[in-house]
């Protein structure tokens, strides 16, 4: 089994702009990429496990989700660092106008759904995974499975 290291999208490895709508609106958050360049130095696979209920909200579809990793995946790239794969949760529990989508789910944080599948999908030892977040939903989430859980507004690397 291996180790992982969760990353939040939105207010951990981009900036959080409230409901990105335009693949511009990316930059890349300093203390995310630290942390993300650490763990990959550190022998952990990086995944990227996010809630996008923007989807069942209608503000934009899945498609331009996949759009945006694939840009994030780029931009990480050229620093050297590699997302194994992204996770996300199209799902709102009551809101939204994509009928679809509207459900309680087991893959929306603060649930560990994505955590679970990352970890049968890739043979992963969710007990010497690390979780990387900005809200309290991820920290559950980390929390739920066993992960250390770090809050990326209070990190800085020292030697960890």
């Amino acid at each position: 089994m291996r180790k992982a290291a969760f990353f939040d999208r939105d207010g951990t490895l981009i900036h959080d702009v409230n409901y990105l709508s335009r693949l511009e609106q990316i930059s890349l958050l300093p203390e995310g990429i630290a942390a993300a360049s650490w763990c990959a130095q550190n022998g952990y696979e990086l995944f990227v496990v996010t809630n996008q209920s923007g989807v069942a909200r209608g503000f934009f579809d899945i498609d331009f989700v996949q759009k945006t990793h694939a840009a994030i995946d780029t931009m990480l790239q050229s620093r050297g660092i590699v997302i194994k794969q992204c996770y996300f949760c199209p799902h709102h529990p009551f809101e939204g106008i994509n009928k679809e989508f509207i459900k309680d789910c087991s893959c929306r944080k603060p649930k560990p759904g994505m955590l679970l599948q990352a970890a049968q999908e890739h043979d992963l030892d969710l007990s010497q995974s690390l979780l990387f977040g900005d809200q309290e939903s991820d920290f559950c989430a980390g929390r739920a499975v066993g992960c250390t859980v770090y809050n990326i507004t209070h990190y800085t690397h020292k030697g960890r």
